[in-house]
């Protein structure tokens, strides 16, 4: 989907972090931004910036999770701006770290109910929305680096992300012979405020009784000394060069959307991890020839290597 201009982009979790830089990369490209994200205030904060520079914005309260609030999201922004052609599924959270086993159910219900159901709400909401105009249009959703090599501790993070990954493979691979594209987006550290948003965010009935209390803050060091903080600026991709990063990703109609190569040597360890997996028999050329749609998808092929990046 190379000619952007003039489109409809419905980005959520798009009033902060990766979401907003995203749609800022959207608003520069031309196209008209629909702001989705749960928190009104966050909304109002950010759309100056887009009238400021006469982009076309509107901005829509919406909660993923809730399926009836999608649809009434959906309606508001084909009333604004008309057909909606890009849709990405940005809007994501996070759970404390720690072992499986020490996760609560809330956190479970919590990042699922985020994380995977909100992807899914946007594609069935919105996709047969794009298909039916029929002037093409592209889907990206987030995941993560996490999503393609694990972190310890991050169990259901990880899950969610690599669950994401799946869905848009199988999307792609259903839009084929359509006019409309799918991509995976998986970052590496972007500059944000997820850890924050995710506490902001979270439901009172999916909160443990502990988050729930408000925690005192820690008490000053004895000396009247503050410890040094390690500045991660020069190590953490900006978001808004991340959002053009998924601005190219959908002109190139790419499957995936990635960020960082210092993480291809540990993706290339776990491709060969599965590869050593297979066990060591011969091949029956029948059953390849039976099952050929479960042994090889040809939508990988699809993907070529973006080059540098080409902007500031």
């Amino acid at each position: 989907m190379e000619d952007l201009k003039g489109k409809v982009a419905f980005i959520t979790g798009a009033a902060s972090g990766i979401g907003l830089g995203i749609a800022k990369a959207c608003g520069r490209a031309g196209m008209k931004v629909i702001i989705a994200d749960v928190r009104q205030n966050a909304i109002d904060e950010v759309l100056p910036f887009f009238k400021e520079r006469d982009w076309p914005v509107h901005g829509i309260k919406l909660d993923v999770t809730d399926r009836e609030d999608y649809v009434r999201a959906a309606d508001e922004a084909e009333s604004v701006f008309g057909k909606i052609h890009v849709l990405i599924n940005n809007a994501g959270v996070e759970a404390p770290m720690g072992p499986l086993w020490k996760s609560s159910l809330k956190d479970c219900d919590f990042i699922v109910g985020v994380n995977i159901m909100g992807v899914l709400n946007g594609i069935i909401t919105i996709l047969p929305r794009i298909l039916a105009h029929g002037e093409g249009g592209h889907i990206v959703s987030t995941s993560s680096q996490s999503g393609l090599s694990v972190v310890p501790g991050a169990s259901l993070y990880c899950m969610t992300k690599a669950a994401v990954m799946g869905l848009m493979e199988t999307l792609a691979s259903d839009l084929k012979g359509t006019n409309v594209g799918a991509s995976v987006f998986c970052p590496g550290p972007v500059m944000g405020n997820l850890s924050a948003t995710s506490k902001e965010v979270r439901p009172e009935h999916l909160r443990d009784r502990e988050e729930s209390e408000q925690a005192p803050p820690p008490p000053p060091p004895a000396d009247g000394s503050n410890r040094p903080k390690f500045d991660f600026s020069n190590l953490f991709m900006p978001a808004e060069e991340a959002g053009e990063r998924v601005v190219r990703g959908i002109r190139r109609g790419d499957l995936y959307i990635l960020t960082h190569t210092e993480f291809k040597e540990g993706v290339r360890a776990k491709a060969d991890a599965i590869l050593r997996a297979f066990p060591d028999q011969p091949i029956n050329e029948d059953f390849k020839r039976m099952f050929s749609f479960l042994t090889y998808n040809p939508i990988y092929d699809t993907q070529t290597t973006p080059g540098a990046p080409d902007w500031d």
